[in-house]
Protein backbone atom coordinates (compact mmCIF):
# COMPACT_ATOMS: atom_id res chain seq x y z
CA UNK A 1 0.00 0.00 0.00
CA UNK A 2 2.84 2.50 0.97
CA UNK A 3 4.81 1.61 -2.79
CA UNK A 4 1.69 2.30 -4.49
CA UNK A 5 0.92 5.50 -2.42
CA UNK A 6 5.18 6.26 -3.09
CA UNK A 7 4.66 5.76 -6.57
CA UNK A 8 1.89 7.68 -7.23
CA UNK A 9 2.74 10.74 -5.37
CA UNK A 10 6.35 9.84 -7.47
CA UNK A 11 4.38 9.85 -11.06
CA UNK A 12 2.49 13.34 -10.35
CA UNK A 13 5.48 14.74 -9.22
CA UNK A 14 7.09 13.63 -12.41
CA UNK A 15 4.52 15.21 -14.55
CA UNK A 16 4.21 18.64 -12.86
CA UNK A 17 8.25 19.07 -13.96
CA UNK A 18 9.23 20.56 -17.47
CA UNK A 19 10.45 17.14 -19.23
CA UNK A 20 14.19 15.98 -19.84
CA UNK A 21 15.73 15.23 -23.43
CA UNK A 22 17.53 12.63 -24.10
CA UNK A 23 20.15 13.11 -26.90
CA UNK A 24 19.25 10.96 -30.65
CA UNK A 25 21.78 12.53 -33.02
CA UNK A 26 24.95 14.85 -33.50
CA UNK A 27 26.09 15.76 -36.16
CA UNK A 28 29.71 17.38 -36.53
CA UNK A 29 29.75 20.47 -38.77
CA UNK A 30 33.44 21.10 -39.03
CA UNK A 31 37.06 20.59 -38.27
CA UNK A 32 36.56 22.85 -34.50
CA UNK A 33 34.22 20.59 -33.29
CA UNK A 34 31.09 22.29 -33.62
CA UNK A 35 27.89 19.82 -33.69
CA UNK A 36 24.59 19.69 -34.24
CA UNK A 37 22.55 18.65 -31.70
CA UNK A 38 19.32 16.58 -31.74
CA UNK A 39 17.39 15.90 -28.18
CA UNK A 40 14.11 13.90 -28.12
CA UNK A 41 11.63 15.70 -25.40
CA UNK A 42 8.22 13.52 -24.56
CA UNK A 43 5.80 15.98 -23.55
CA UNK A 44 5.15 15.38 -19.71
CA UNK A 45 1.77 15.70 -19.84
CA UNK A 46 0.58 15.10 -23.45
CA UNK A 47 1.21 11.03 -23.50
CA UNK A 48 1.88 10.43 -26.73
CA UNK A 49 3.84 13.46 -28.22
CA UNK A 50 7.30 13.88 -28.71
CA UNK A 51 9.15 16.75 -30.04
CA UNK A 52 12.61 16.68 -31.53
CA UNK A 53 14.91 19.65 -31.35
CA UNK A 54 17.97 20.74 -32.73
CA UNK A 55 20.37 23.31 -31.59
CA UNK A 56 24.30 24.00 -32.49
CA UNK A 57 26.58 23.66 -29.80
CA UNK A 58 29.83 25.03 -30.08
CA UNK A 59 33.01 23.26 -29.52
CA UNK A 60 35.85 24.69 -27.05
CA UNK A 61 37.76 25.61 -29.74
CA UNK A 62 35.63 27.38 -31.37
CA UNK A 63 34.87 29.58 -28.56
CA UNK A 64 38.61 30.13 -27.62
CA UNK A 65 38.99 31.29 -31.21
CA UNK A 66 36.05 33.96 -31.27
CA UNK A 67 36.51 35.42 -27.70
CA UNK A 68 33.12 35.07 -26.61
CA UNK A 69 33.59 32.21 -24.38
CA UNK A 70 30.51 32.68 -22.93
CA UNK A 71 27.73 32.80 -25.72
CA UNK A 72 25.88 30.16 -27.38
CA UNK A 73 23.68 30.85 -30.48
CA UNK A 74 20.09 31.25 -29.80
CA UNK A 75 18.95 29.04 -33.24
CA UNK A 76 16.93 25.99 -32.35
CA UNK A 77 14.39 23.99 -34.79
CA UNK A 78 11.90 21.82 -33.40
CA UNK A 79 9.66 19.07 -34.74
CA UNK A 80 6.76 17.31 -32.73
CA UNK A 81 4.60 14.86 -33.76
CA UNK A 82 2.09 12.12 -32.29
CA UNK A 83 4.18 8.77 -31.22
CA UNK A 84 1.08 6.95 -29.54
CA UNK A 85 -1.93 7.53 -28.48
CA UNK A 86 -2.53 10.72 -26.89
CA UNK A 87 -4.02 11.42 -23.76
CA UNK A 88 -3.97 15.20 -22.54
CA UNK A 89 -3.57 15.65 -18.57
CA UNK A 90 -3.58 18.59 -15.91
CA UNK A 91 -1.98 21.71 -18.71
CA UNK A 92 -1.93 24.68 -18.72
CA UNK A 93 -5.20 26.11 -21.44
CA UNK A 94 -4.60 29.71 -21.20
CA UNK A 95 -3.01 31.82 -24.26
CA UNK A 96 0.21 31.83 -22.31
CA UNK A 97 0.85 27.99 -22.57
CA UNK A 98 3.27 26.66 -20.52
CA UNK A 99 7.06 25.58 -20.25
CA UNK A 100 7.60 21.63 -21.36
CA UNK A 101 11.36 21.89 -21.32
CA UNK A 102 14.33 24.22 -20.84
CA UNK A 103 17.88 24.52 -20.86
CA UNK A 104 20.54 26.36 -20.19
CA UNK A 105 22.50 27.40 -23.09
CA UNK A 106 25.16 30.35 -21.34
CA UNK A 107 26.04 30.08 -17.96
CA UNK A 108 23.96 33.19 -16.45
CA UNK A 109 22.00 34.85 -19.45
CA UNK A 110 20.05 32.56 -21.67
CA UNK A 111 18.15 29.48 -21.84
CA UNK A 112 16.42 26.99 -24.51
CA UNK A 113 13.13 26.68 -23.97
CA UNK A 114 9.80 24.84 -25.49
CA UNK A 115 6.60 25.96 -24.50
CA UNK A 116 3.28 24.12 -25.17
CA UNK A 117 -0.21 26.12 -26.17
CA UNK A 118 -3.37 25.00 -27.00
CA UNK A 119 -5.70 25.80 -29.19
CA UNK A 120 -8.83 24.94 -28.32
CA UNK A 121 -10.91 26.59 -31.31
CA UNK A 122 -8.97 24.18 -33.98
CA UNK A 123 -8.18 21.24 -31.41
CA UNK A 124 -3.79 21.64 -31.87
CA UNK A 125 -1.11 21.89 -30.06
CA UNK A 126 1.55 24.36 -30.32
CA UNK A 127 4.70 23.89 -29.54
CA UNK A 128 7.16 26.78 -29.91
CA UNK A 129 10.76 26.70 -28.93
CA UNK A 130 12.58 29.90 -28.24
CA UNK A 131 15.93 31.48 -26.55
CA UNK A 132 15.05 33.16 -23.03
CA UNK A 133 18.15 35.99 -22.91
CA UNK A 134 17.55 38.46 -19.61
CA UNK A 135 19.59 40.90 -21.69
CA UNK A 136 17.75 41.10 -25.26
CA UNK A 137 15.33 38.84 -25.93
CA UNK A 138 15.72 36.89 -28.91
CA UNK A 139 13.75 37.03 -32.16
CA UNK A 140 14.81 33.15 -33.45
CA UNK A 141 12.04 31.02 -32.59
CA UNK A 142 10.77 27.50 -34.10
CA UNK A 143 7.16 26.44 -33.76
CA UNK A 144 5.82 22.81 -34.48
CA UNK A 145 1.94 21.82 -34.46
CA UNK A 146 -0.03 18.59 -32.85
CA UNK A 147 -3.25 18.71 -34.92
CA UNK A 148 -5.91 16.69 -32.08
CA UNK A 149 -7.88 15.47 -35.08
CA UNK A 150 -8.53 12.19 -35.54
CA UNK A 151 -10.41 10.91 -39.12
CA UNK A 152 -13.67 10.01 -38.08
CA UNK A 153 -14.71 12.01 -35.09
Amino acid sequence: MIRQMLATCAAGLALALPAGAEEVGKVGVDWVGNDIVIEAIADPKVAGVTCHIAYFDRSVLDRLAQGNWFEDPSNASIACRQTGPITIGDIDRSARGEDVFQERRSIILKSLRVKRIFDAENQTLIYLAHARELTEGSAKMSISTVPLYRPGD
